[in-house]
């Protein structure tokens, strides 16, 4: 019993990273399916068990490598609640979709992390892949009954963290985000066993 618990010892640096990783293939598989830009700026790579594609376009590669470096470090020090991917109307900045991604905090393996003197979970890895793996397929399924973008869009992440946080220089404070006469989707969750993440996608109704 022991063995197989060491086996699956996930530390907390280790969970936060899986978070970042399903963020990277979860914001990739949006600006895609959603036609920001053009399909052949993306790659497919094999994740979960599943194709999915990831842009090569190096702009948006460097953003998010940035974005989700520091929002490792945060999380692995629990002071990120959420994050979110806005969709913007170039013309007028008008929000038309928000993708929240939710950060929960959980204790892990109690007798566990005793034993190793740092908080760690003992959930099995392929178990997790599996819960992302059915959270990547309802990406895919939302999206394909999200109104139609019919404008020229751009996107943005928006980071939720703790006000002690020191802010990295190129980033800036940010409002809080609305959309007039939303709709919430809210899609399956997953847990590592120390991070659950939730995912909610909100959309304008079209008139």
């Amino acid at each position: 019993m022991s063995q197989q618990q060491t086996k699956n010892c996930i530390t907390l640096r280790g969970s936060a990273q899986i978070i970042c990783e399903y963020l990277k293939f979860a914001i990739n598989s949006v600006l895609f399916q959603r036609g920001l830009y053009p399909p052949e700026s993306f790659k497919a790579e094999q994740q979960y068990g599943l194709t999915l594609l990831i842009s090569e376009d190096q702009q948006i590669k460097n953003f998010l490598t940035n974005l989700l470096t520091q929002s490792e470090e945060w999380i692995v020090n629990k002071k990120v609640s959420k994050l979110s991917l806005i969709i913007l109307n170039v013309a007028n900045k008008e929000v038309l979709e928000c993708w929240d991604f939710n950060v929960q905090y959980e204790d892990g393996d109690t007798a566990l992390s005793k034993e190793k003197n740092e908080t760690v979970g003992s959930k099995d890895l392929k178990k997790i892949q599996q819960e992302i793996r059915d959270v990547m397929l309802q990406v895919a399924a939302t999206i394909s009954y999200l109104p139609f973008l019919d404008c020229r869009c751009s996107f943005d992440v928006l980071v939720h963290a703790r006000t002690d946080c020191d802010i990295p220089d190129k980033w800036a404070e940010a409002e809080p985000v609305a959309i007039a006469n939303a709709q919430n989707v809210q899609l399956k969750s997953f847990s590592t066993s120390l991070h659950k993440m939730e995912t909610v996608v909100s959309y304008k109704l079209v008139d």
